[in-house]
């Protein structure tokens, strides 16, 4: 007996250490298994709260361990200028998204989040992070491989700081410059955008030779999700009005605003942003048609779809006023993550309200759920999903400063040069007997950065570590030559000082979004005014910082020479490094530049197209400097001649038309 009741507790014992072991394996956990397998398992084992969960994106302010864990939130979020602290260290970053981290992990399912964050010219948010030029800038370059190495370098400064997810790169394709998002695009032209998409490729890693269209690909620890916005026609609004009306044919749609989302689907991008703009009256947040019949279904994308900040309470008019119908279309046109970005438990009660009221599909909810899962395992998260220090050098690397100044170099486009063809202004001397630096751009680095710097508008003076245009020169020139600066020189000043030429550094403030639009396009006061004071004293070249073109026409007489610099970002150096001839101009206008903002809308290959520099145009010139080879162009030698050809004959029809008056301005002040 005693015998026989051994036997069974030994047969008990094993069947129960055989019962742990299949409850060990689980399919979901296994990185071995492939990726669709694990997301059926894990999908398999979850509930609708926990779906719902992972799709609801909350911003870092509002989260906690305690709200991850019991809301199992899919994914966190920094606004613009939403950080731990001020000026905060990679150590700081990386605690603070580790200790959200471990609240989604303490769940039954142990799901990980995913932190995302708006690095669009750099990890732009972050103090001490390098911040490159902004894409209007990099769409002059004409530089596909200089944009995948500006990935790589962003991609290492956001890991820097614990996080694997940015909100870039946007893909609009700008057709109106008075759009206040317009310094986020490339380029009037499609083909330059879809170019530049390779930057996508340096933040996700490079695709594999068999990677199935449409399928997310994120290389490793080093490499971030990527995000193609804003989905579909944002550039492309009535009077360039932020979040307006995109009116817009088939043909229209197609053929300028849907190709870079090609691109950047076959290069494997992770997640797609929606616009809060509208498709001929139809918003685009709850456009099903666009969003599931056209990005999913016939582009086969298999990534997730996210809304944009507040997009879907936007839905409605005015917004938010009926919040259950926004998430109902929002969702049911296949947006699979919602930003909230705060209010998240009225999201997540409205939403289990319409699945349980069968309002939202199980299948809907599922094929969410599932895309949200497959980026997630797609980037290694389940395997390491806690952020460490590794990175932490990579912020602000020297490296990748000196990159940021190699983007500056080439973005920079020389508009005029000289009277007249024979009579450059440019490259300046090194040796001079005095140097005058004016301008409300000269000194101002926050300027200099534009928006998505440091806070969401950007903002004035030294918002972060970097090198202004009036440091840059002063370091450039020869040890004796004396730099003086007057942001805003008066003519008393001007008459009683001698200098050998003038630098004025004018344009913008900084701004973001709808704070942005802008129907006039002017130059900051007092910006006319110093242009005016100092080039008709002296021999001056216009530096002009600004996230677009803008009017200049008045004042082309009176300057030597006409740099568009746009936003330049941290590393000021970049412009004079190029102003003094250490390398050549070889950006080319990615943007027509109007006479009159009159003229706008005004694209390359309109009817009415009449501009005062036009799509493509920058004059080349190359180094003062022996063994100079940074200013080969990718082109072809003879595009390159026909090029600067009618670049100088431009130059001679406006200076035959403007020139005189130079000398009738200087002749009536003397």
């Amino acid at each position: 007996m005693a015998c026989s009741s051994i036997s069974r507790g030994c047969l008990l014992l094993l069947l129960c250490f055989a019962w742990v072991g299949d409850a060990e394996y689980i399919k979901y956990k296994d990185p071995k298994q492939p990726v669709n397998t694990r997301i059926k398992d894990l999908l398999g084992r979850m509930t609708l709260a926990e779906k719902i969960g992972q799709m609801t994106q909350i911003e870092r302010s509002v989260a906690s361990a305690d709200v991850m864990r019991k809301y199992f939130i899919g994914s966190i979020l920094s606004g613009g200028g939403s950080v731990p602290a001020p000026q905060a260290t990679p150590a700081i970053w990386v605690n603070m998204v580790n200790e959200f981290q471990k609240g989604a992990l303490s769940t039954r399912l142990g799901i990980p989040m995913i932190y995302g964050i708006d690095a669009v010219h750099g990890n732009n948010n972050v103090y001490n992070a390098t911040i490159f030029p902004h894409n209007v800038g990099l769409g002059a370059t004409r530089d596909p491989d200089l944009a995948r190495r500006i990935g790589e370098a962003t991609a290492l400064e956001v890991r820097a700081t614990g996080i694997p997810y940015t909100f870039a790169p946007c893909i609009a394709v700008c057709r109106d410059p008075r759009w206040g998002r317009c310094y986020e695009s490339y380029s009037e032209d499609h083909k330059i955008v879809q170019q530049m998409t390779d930057i996508i490729l340096g933040l996700q890693g490079e695709i594999p030779v068999n990677q199935t269209k449409g399928v997310p690909y994120v290389a490793g620890k080093d490499k971030v999700a990527a995000c193609a916005k804003h989905f579909v026609g944002d550039g492309g609004t009535h009077n360039g009005i932020n979040e307006n009306n995109t009116i817009v044919d088939e043909h229209g749609l197609l053929g300028i605003h849907m190709p870079p989302y090609y691109d950047s689907i076959i290069k494997g991008v992770a997640t797609v942003m929606v616009s809060y703009s509208s498709l001929n009256g139809a918003k685009m947040h709850a456009n099903h048609d666009l969003v599931t019949g056209y990005l999913k279904s016939k582009l086969h994308f298999r990534g997730f779809v996210i809304s944009d900040w507040l997009g879907i309470d936007r839905i409605t008019t005015p917004a938010d006023a009926n919040y259950t119908y926004s998430v109902q279309a929002g969702i049911n046109a296949g947006i699979d993550m919602v930003m909230v970005p705060f209010n998240f438990t009225r999201f997540i009660d409205d939403a289990t309200s319409l699945v349980n009221k069968r309002i939202i599909s199980t299948s809907r909810i599922d094929d969410a759920v599932s895309r949200i899962l497959r980026v997630k395992f797609t980037m290694g998260l389940f395997e390491n999903p806690l952020a460490d220090l590794s990175f932490a050098d990579q912020l602000g690397k020297k490296e990748h400063r000196e990159l940021a100044r190699e983007a500056v170099r080439k973005s920079l486009v020389l508009l005029k040069n000289g009277n007249t063809p024979d009579q450059q202004f440019l490259p300046l001397p090194k040796k001079a007997k005095r140097i005058l630096v004016a301008g409300s751009h000269a000194s101002n680095l926050g300027y200099q950065c534009g928006g998505w710097s440091i806070e969401w508008m950007g903002g004035s003076g030294d918002i972060t570590a970097g090198t202004t245009i009036l440091d840059a020169i002063k370091s450039t020139v020869g040890e004796s030559t004396p730099v003086v600066y007057s942001e805003n020189p008066d003519d008393s000043f001007m008459k009683n000082n001698d200098f050998s030429f003038a630098i004025v550094v004018v344009g913008e403030t900084p701004y973001a979004e709808t704070l942005g639009d802008n129907t006039d396009l002017t130059i900051l006061d007092p910006g006319p005014d110093t242009i005016r004071n100092v080039c008709l004293r002296v021999k001056c070249a216009v530096v002009i910082v600004s996230g677009r073109p803008v009017v200049i026409e008045p004042y082309l007489p009176l300057m030597e020479a006409l740099v568009a610099a746009w936003l330049p970002g941290t590393e000021g150096q970049g412009v004079a490094d190029v102003l003094f001839g250490d390398y050549g101009f070889t950006g080319k206008l990615s943007r027509t530049w109007f006479k009159s903002v009159d003229q706008l809308p005004m694209n390359v290959g309109d009817p009415h197209y009449d501009p005062l520099f036009p799509f493509g145009f920058g004059l080349a010139v190359n180094s003062s400097q022996p063994g100079f080879s940074d200013a080969k162009s990718h082109g072809d030698k003879k595009e390159i001649t026909v090029f600067v050809t009618l670049s100088l004959l431009l130059s001679m029809m406006l200076t035959f038309d403007l020139g005189i008056g130079i000398f009738q301005h200087r002749a009536a002040l003397l």
